[in-house]
């Protein structure tokens, strides 16, 4: 899949919003490691990260081969600020309709519109994948991703208690969410 578009932020800069290739192995990586350990919404601590710099570029370069799958990175002044993808939940026949959403922007650049951008790029690639259901685990405390998830037709269709386990904050209960896209 392909996907290249500007758009312009709530503070009036660009931002390229572009598949996230090869070469950006290094540039993916280091803003996994600092947005994993920006907030304690996502589902995973930069320590646990069980890519290299070079196992990141064969995803990377898996994804921007692939028909159906996508790492999308989201670009301000050359600097990679935030990520976001879909991915198959399956390719066997009972599931291969469905495709899971993950995104991670940094900190700094919260609240400025490139989440929204993101997840309207996802919500698009899987459309034109051909998918008829994106989905999505969201931490309830997280209100901003929960409402954002809402605004553009995601619905709850179930809660886990328990879904994650925060180093700091004990349990946290996750939201699942899904959007019907056909």
């Amino acid at each position: 899949m392909k996907y290249n578009k500007i758009v312009v932020l709530k503070n009036s800069e660009e931002c390229l919003l572009r598949n996230a290739e090869g070469v950006d192995a290094k540039g993916v990586y280091d803003n996994f490691n600092l947005t994993h350990g920006q907030t304690d919404f996502l589902l995973s601590y930069p320590d646990e990260n069980s890519y290299d710099v070079e196992q990141e570029r064969h995803f990377l370069c898996e994804k921007e081969t692939s028909d159906n799958e996508i790492e999308i990175c989201a670009v301000i002044g050359g600097q990679i600020v935030g990520t976001a993808g879909i991915e198959a939940v399956g390719k066997k026949d009972k599931v291969k309709h469905r495709a899971e959403f993950g995104i991670s922007i940094e900190k700094d650049c919260w609240g400025l519109g490139i989440g929204r951008a993101l997840t309207n790029a996802c919500i698009e690639c899987a459309r034109a994948a051909g998918y008829a259901q994106l989905e999505l685990d969201v931490v309830s405390e997280n209100r901003s991703a929960m409402a954002l998830y809402q605004s553009v037709g995601f619905v709850e269709y179930g809660r886990n208690p328990r879904g994650l386990r925060s180093r700091s904050a004990g349990w946290q209960e996750t939201v699942l969410m899904r959007l019907e896209l056909a």
